[in-house]
């Protein structure tokens, strides 16, 4: 019992860690671009902060003027949502791991969405005039997690069921 609390605890230190570390960034982006000139701030050949408003799903997609159909995803995003962390909350091993890091990306972009109706981001990530979708840290999370699911499933859980 005492191990299980722990594993809780750390999830949910984890799922929150994530929430604030976006809040973190996109905080100071935004304040930084509301208190500069400048529409981009270059950091190097390949890697800029350029904000831009995602009313879309991952990556801009399913961007929709329809509230209503805006609200419908954004429900669905929340089922979604409640989903992973249930099973973040049910899994013991590491798997219980990767989807707390996907449920606190999640809940950063579902604070954003819920509260100004979209979703910053800001990283771009560049060659010459070739740009990568701009994205923001809870992506970062989400991504991770997921390729950590896939791995898992792919190599990791092989090497298990060939040991047993």
């Amino acid at each position: 019992m005492k191990y299980i609390k722990k594993t809780y605890l750390l999830k949910l230190s984890l799922i929150i860690f994530i929430f604030f570390l976006d809040r973190i960034s996109k905080i100071s982006v935004l304040n930084f671009f509301e208190s500069s000139q400048s529409q981009e701030l270059i950091i190097s050949n390949f890697f800029s902060i350029y904000l831009i408003w995602n009313e879309g799903i991952a990556f801009g997609l399913l961007n929709f003027d329809n509230k209503t159909i805006y609200n419908a995803i954004t429900l669905l995003i929340i089922a979604i949502s409640i989903t992973i962390f249930v099973f973040a909350l049910k899994r013991q091993n590491h798997i219980g791991y990767f989807f707390s890091i996907i449920f606190g990306g999640s809940l950063g972009n579902l604070y954003d969405r819920i509260n100004f109706s979209s979703v910053p981001d800001f990283i771009d990530l560049h060659i010459g005039n070739y740009h990568w979708f701009i994205f923001n840290v809870a992506d970062i999370f989400i991504t991770v997690g997921v390729i950590c699911l896939i791995f898992d499933e792919l190599f990791i859980d092989k090497k298990n069921d060939e040991k047993n």
